[in-house]
C-alpha cells in the first residue's frame, strides 16, 4: 500500500473534485426541488426522445434491461466493493477495509434519504418498457456505480497496481458509470437530471472519503512516529 505521505500528494485534486462536485450537486438539487422550468423542459425532451427509441427497438431495450438489472445493478456493484473489502481485511488493511465498506453503505443511505426528501416523480408513460420503485432523484444506479468505481480505482492506486491494470479498470469504470446512467434513461425510469445528480453525488462522496481517510491515516502515522521517537530517546538516555 502507498504510504500516507504519498497519498497526501493527491489531496489537492481530491479537494477540488469534492468542492466542485459538491457545489454542482447542491445547485442541481435546488433546481430539481424548485422544479426550475428550463431543467424540467430539458428533462422531458431527453426522456421523450429516449422513450420513443426504446419503444421502436425492443431488442435494444431488452439489452439495456439486462445491463441495468444484472450487470450494473446496485447490488452487483456492492458485491464488488465487498470483494475489495475482504481482500483488504485479509491483507491487514483493516482501517481501509472498514472505510471502504462505510463509504459504500453511506452512499446507499444518502441516496435513499434524498429520494424521500425530494419525492420526485419518475417519468410516466402510456406504454412503459420498464418500471422502477421509489422516488426518482437521485438515480440510485448512477450514484452506486460512481461510488463503487471511484472506490475501486482509489484502492487500486493505493495498492500499487500497475499502470495497465489501472487503465483497464478506469476504462471499465467509465463505461459502467456512463452506461448505467444512459440505460436508466433509455428504459424511461429516470430523468436526465436524476442521473447527473447520481454521478455528482457519488463523485463527491468518494472524493470526501479519500480526503478524510488520508488525513486520518496521516495523523495516525504521525502519532506512531512520535511515540517511536520518544521511545528511542528513552532507550538512548538509559544506555548513556
Amino acid at each position: 500500500m502507498h504510504s500516507p505521505t504519498r497519498s497526501r500528494t493527491r489531496s489537492p485534486s481530491a479537494s477540488a473534485v469534492a468542492l466542485w462536485s459538491g457545489a454542482l450537486s447542491a445547485v442541481l438539487l435546488a433546481f430539481v426541488a424548485a422544479e426550475w422550468g428550463p431543467l424540467i423542459t430539458l428533462d422531458r425532451a431527453v426522456a421523450e426522445g429516449m422513450h420513443d427509441s426504446a419503444v421502436r427497438s425492443p431488442a435494444l431495450t431488452q439489452a439495456n434491461r439486462i445491463l441495468s438489472d444484472w450487470v450494473w445493478d446496485p447490488w452487483a456493484m456492492r458485491v464488488l466493493v465487498a470483494v475489495g473489502v475482504v481482500w483488504l481485511w485479509r491483507h491487514g488493511e483493516r482501517l481501509l477495509a472498514v472505510w471502504a465498506a462505510s463509504v459504500s453503505v453511506l452512499g446507499s443511505a444518502v441516496q435513499q434519504v434524498l429520494k424521500a426528501a425530494v419525492g420526485r416523480e419518475r417519468p410516466q408513460w402510456p406504454d412503459p418498457v420498464d418500471s422502477a420503485h421509489f422516488s426518482a432523484f437521485p438515480s440510485g444506479h448512477a450514484m452506486t456505480a460512481a461510488v463503487t468505481c471511484g472506490l475501486l480505482l482509489w484502492l487500486l492506486s493505493r495498492s500499487g497496481a500497475g499502470r495497465r491494470v489501472r487503465a483497464v479498470v478506469l476504462l471499465v469504470g467509465l463505461v459502467s458509470v456512463v452506461g448505467v446512467g444512459l440505460s436508466r434513461l433509455y428504459l424511461g425510469v429516470h430523468w436526465a437530471s436524476d442521473v447527473l445528480g447520481g454521478w455528482l453525488l457519488g463523485t463527491c462522496l468518494v472524493a470526501v472519503a479519500i480526503l478524510t481517510y488520508e488525513r486520518t491515516a496521516a495523523r495516525g502515522a504521525a502519532g506512531r512516529d512520535g511515540r517511536d521517537g520518544k521511545g528511542a530517546e528513552r532507550r538512548g538516555g538509559y544506555v548513556a
